[in-house]
């Protein structure tokens, strides 16, 4: 099983990126650039869990670890996806305690959660390591919760206190529009809130992410104590460098 969650909970830069395509070819690309970790988004990206299946198998023979991200809280999304391989779930808009506690259950076999059994999924290679996989596999799968609204930073010290939310992670798009701020990534009043979201979690013991639009925060965020930080998107930089080409040919 990855590691992911263990190099998370230590304290160590990871880095990371959105495959938004449902290509695994772009996620063979993103193991082959040596990223520590893909987000495969099947909130706001056209993913089937066939789909998602794809681009872990692109993914198989590289030391990136595939995280899932599900459209909603839901007990079937995240049995689906980590039924098939996935390293960890990122759960969006987690406001609430209460909903952290309930996305850490999905998450978890018995006794520890309510997470449903299977023997022979391609988590457990088809059955032949299921033991292993059954007994590791509540210690070593990461839990994200993201923190996209007003609510959930208010709330975001009480989510980190959940034994099993591993990361808080703050989704710039949501939460600058919740706060009246959208795009405003480096206003100071979002700084500020962004830096109250890692004060929180460190306090837990948890790690703080984000996804950030180019690399210019980089620095500054890791400053401000994010260890679990994705840059851009295949999405992103494929139009970026296309229409950067164009104009040139055009020019």
């Amino acid at each position: 099983m990855f590691d992911i969650r263990e190099r998370v909970l230590r304290g160590d830069f990871v880095a990371g990126t959105w495959c938004s395509l449902n290509s695994p070819a772009a996620a063979e690309i993103t193991g082959l650039c040596g990223f520590d970790w893909a987000l495969l988004d099947s909130e706001h990206a056209p993913t089937t869990t066939a789909g998602l299946m794809a681009q872990m198998q692109a993914l198989g023979r590289f030391p990136t670890a595939p995280i899932v991200r599900i459209p909603w809280l839901d007990r079937v999304a995240i049995k689906w996806s980590l039924d098939i391989g996935a390293a960890g779930i990122m759960v969006p808009y987690v406001e609430t305690e209460e909903q952290a506690r309930e996305a850490v259950s999905f998450m978890r076999y018995a006794p520890e959660g309510v997470r449903g059994v299977a023997g022979a999924t391609r988590a457990s290679d088809f059955g032949f390591g299921f033991k292993d996989y059954f007994a590791e596999s509540n210690k070593r799968l990461l839990t994200v919760a993201q923190m996209e609204t007003q609510l959930a930073v208010d709330n975001s010290r009480a989510i980190a206190a959940v034994d099993g939310v591993d990361v808080l992670f703050v989704g710039p798009m949501d939460l600058s529009a919740s706060l009246n701020l959208p795009e405003r990534f480096a206003d100071p009043a979002f700084m500020d809130v962004l830096q109250l979201v890692s004060d929180n979690a460190r306090a837990e013991g948890k790690a703080c992410g984000i996804l950030l639009p180019d690399a210019t925060l980089i620095p500054t965020l890791k400053e401000m104590g994010y260890t679990f930080v994705a840059v851009s998107s295949d999405v992103n930089v494929l139009t970026k460098h296309l229409k950067a080409i164009e104009r040139a040919l055009h020019g």
